[in-house]
């Protein structure tokens, strides 16, 4: 069917996107609101949405006139009885919903589409409460609407047979891209997303590192655009929390149950950027990183260093880069130095290097953990200033650094192998496609490469050993690798080729 003209139910931050998206594409828009204040405010989101793609030369006068002659404001209901999609964009509360589709069926056309952008609750529960499921699906964009290239097409076991394909090619119209899944919590990038963020939670909570290095160890490590706790603090920990609980009654299992400390910081108001302090503090207009920066400043790097490593090429790397910094390098343990470094592989243990050269105590692993960054690897028995040099080392030498324990992954590893492990677990379930997935986390959620792109890059038997490393040194079943990777890595078939 043509879509000629759509209703926009809810005018919030996101629903004026939504609206503005349709609009730009040459479809006739009714703007419902709950009554003239809310209507107002939400006409005024996309006024200013506009006027800023006018100054930014994005668009023309005449062109955001054009626009505005496709919306009709609208505060009652009865003014979508001749639209051919009507989309609901209000909170995250089922009655709400069920409340607006029962107001759908009231005054829509029985072959109209009826479309909701919930993120994390059932559409098959919405559908169900329509006297016309088959005409019901999901349409979740990602905010912002009009910048953001991906809609989640999201059907049901009521979906019309035709219904999926149609809302597609309806989001390609929109110069969208569409992933096409089934009805299942949290779709494609939040199933993804959260347990990820969540896990970051649970390792600041565990003490494991600092949140200034878990950040730093997603962007500067993995290449991320944003850092875990950063990026909950934008999403805000409140509606984390009320996605996680979503995934949790869906999946179970560890990876989808919330960090305490995540619920706690809810309950406790620090919800993130919106209420000027989460997991960071925002009081002054500018995120509080710490002191880490200057606590590692009052340490200076070493005059000279012991170096122990296995042979391989990275470690003949950085004792050249050592050297050529002008720091002396021996090989001997029991040779006077001030500080020994380990030069750790992904799957090493330093601690029984650091043993093996009688000075443990003095004894720090350095990861290479990408051409920028150097994990700083401290065992149980390392001395604090010892660590503390390693670093001065590290950034001596160009680089940035994060602190981790000397447990399996380190910290970029932690974070990193149990997300590659979802994304398969994802697939081999026959819930979304290799395709899908990448798709959905590079234009849903800015990742430079796909989970998959990633996977293939490091080698499915290196995410299997480590996946196998990690699941021995924690014991936690969230970390046991999917069937399907095994298979990939014993053929040395990667997943994206």
């Amino acid at each position: 069917m043509e879509i000629r003209e759509v209703a926009v139910v809810g005018l919030g931050t996101m629903g004026a996107g939504i609206a503005e998206v349709f609009a730009r594409a040459g479809i006739g828009v009714v703007a419902i609101e709950v009554d003239a204040a809310a209507l107002g405010h939400g006409l005024g989101i996309l006024e200013g949405s506009l006027a800023k793609a006018v100054s930014r030369g994005k668009l023309t006068d005449a062109q955001q006139a054009e626009i505005w002659g496709r919306i009709r404001p609208a505060a009652s209901f009865s003014d979508a009885a001749r639209v051919d999609l009507a989309i609901e964009v209000v909170p995250e509360r089922m009655e709400i919903k069920r409340q607006i589709f029962g107001e759908l069926d009231r005054v829509c056309s029985p072959e109209a589409i009826l479309a909701t952008n919930t993120s994390s609750l059932s559409v098959t529960a919405i559908a169900a409460a329509s006297k016309h499921p088959g005409r019901v699906i999901g349409m979740h964009f990602f905010n912002p609407a009009p910048v953001m290239r991906l809609v989640e097409v999201v059907s049901t076991v009521l979906s019309g047979s035709a219904l999926p394909g149609q809302v597609a090619d309806l989001a390609r119209r929109l110069g969208k891209t569409p992933v096409q899944v089934s009805d299942r919590a949290g779709f494609v990038a939040n199933a993804l997303l959260l347990p990820y963020l969540n896990h970051a939670v649970k390792l600041l909570e565990a003490g494991y590192a600092s949140r200034e290095d878990i950040d730093t160890a997603a962007t500067d490590g993995i290449g991320l655009p944003m850092g875990p706790l950063a990026l909950l603090d934008l999403i805000g920990l409140d509606t984390a929390l009320s996605i996680l609980q979503v995934l949790q009654a869906e999946f179970g299992g560890p990876r989808y149950t919330p960090a305490p400390l995540l619920r706690r910081l809810a309950d406790a108001g620090r919800t993130g950027r919106k209420a000027g302090c989460g997991l960071y503090d925002y009081a002054s207009g500018a995120r509080d990183d710490g002191d880490k920066a200057g606590n590692e400043a009052a340490s200076s790097s070493p005059s000279t260093v012991t170096l122990i490593g296995s042979g391989r090429a990275a470690e003949a790397e950085f004792a050249s880069e050592v050297a050529a910094a002008g720091i002396n390098v021996t090989r001997n343990p029991a040779h006077p130095s001030d500080l020994i470094v380990i030069v750790a592989g992904p799957d090493e243990q330093v601690l029984s290097a650091a043993i093996a050269t009688g000075r443990p105590h003095e004894a720090v692993g350095l990861h290479m953990a990408a051409p920028g960054l150097a994990e700083v690897v401290s065992t149980y028995m390392t001395d604090p200033p010892y660590a503390a040099a390693a670093a001065a080392l590290a950034e001596r030498l160009g680089k940035k650094t994060v602190h981790t324990p000397d447990r399996p992954g380190f910290l970029v590893g932690a974070l990193l192998y149990p997300h590659l492990g979802d994304a398969v677990r994802m697939v081999q379930d026959g819930y979304a496609s290799v395709a899908d997935v990448d798709t959905a986390m590079t234009l849903g959620c800015g990742y430079p490469q796909g989970p998959f792109q990633l996977l293939d890059k490091a080698g499915p038997a290196a995410v299997l050993d480590r996946l196998r490393g990690m699941q021995a040194g924690y014991g936690d079943p969230a970390f046991a690798p999917p069937p399907l990777l095994a298979e990939h890595a014993a053929t040395g078939i990667g997943f994206t080729g």
